[in-house]
């Protein structure tokens, strides 16, 4: 029998790369913004699937999000560690290996949907978006300290755990 690759599935010597067309109404935010983090909805807090959106197509309410498993991404990220009666509480630096979350408080920064806080303003779980890597070979101090900032970073998204 002869060996072949299908011609209707994609390989890559780089590992699987994941883009997919996702309906607006299935995000977290319903208008998705290119290159900022996205959530899928889910019935369970802190699950949700996570990625970054690569294009939004408005006429289709469609945005192609990439849920490449360590794909690296430049994005802000807020040094909120805690929230008290729904407004950030505590903050810190944000070290290399920290892990960053997709942040669903109404408190947020427009930008910002990421965060270090596993919790959301009101308490429920924050979904684990990736970890912080270095940008590059000399990026290796933290990023903030123990006041509030928003800090543009590299993260490197994980796809499940």
């Amino acid at each position: 029998m002869t060996e072949a690759i299908r011609n209707d599935y994609e390989v890559s010597s780089e590992g699987a790369v994941r883009h997919w067309d996702i309906p607006y109404a299935r995000l977290e935010d319903t208008t998705p913004t290119a290159s900022l983090p996205a959530a899928l909805l889910s019935v369970t807090d802190g699950t949700q699937l996570t990625g970054t959106v690569l294009v939004v197509d408005a006429a289709d309410s469609m945005a192609v999000i990439d849920f490449t498993h360590s794909m690296v991404y430049e994005h802000d990220v807020r040094n909120v560690l805690t929230y008290a009666e729904g407004a950030e509480a505590t903050f810190g630096a944000i070290n290399v290996g920290d892990p960053i979350y997709y942040d669903r408080s109404a408190t947020m920064p427009a930008a910002a949907k990421l965060s270090t806080s596993p919790l959301d303003s009101t308490g429920a779980a924050n979904p684990l978006f990736g970890f912080r890597v270095p940008a590059n070979d000399n990026d290796t101090a933290a990023a903030g300290a123990a006041t509030a900032s928003t800090q543009s970073i590299a993260v490197m998204q994980i796809v499940g755990d």
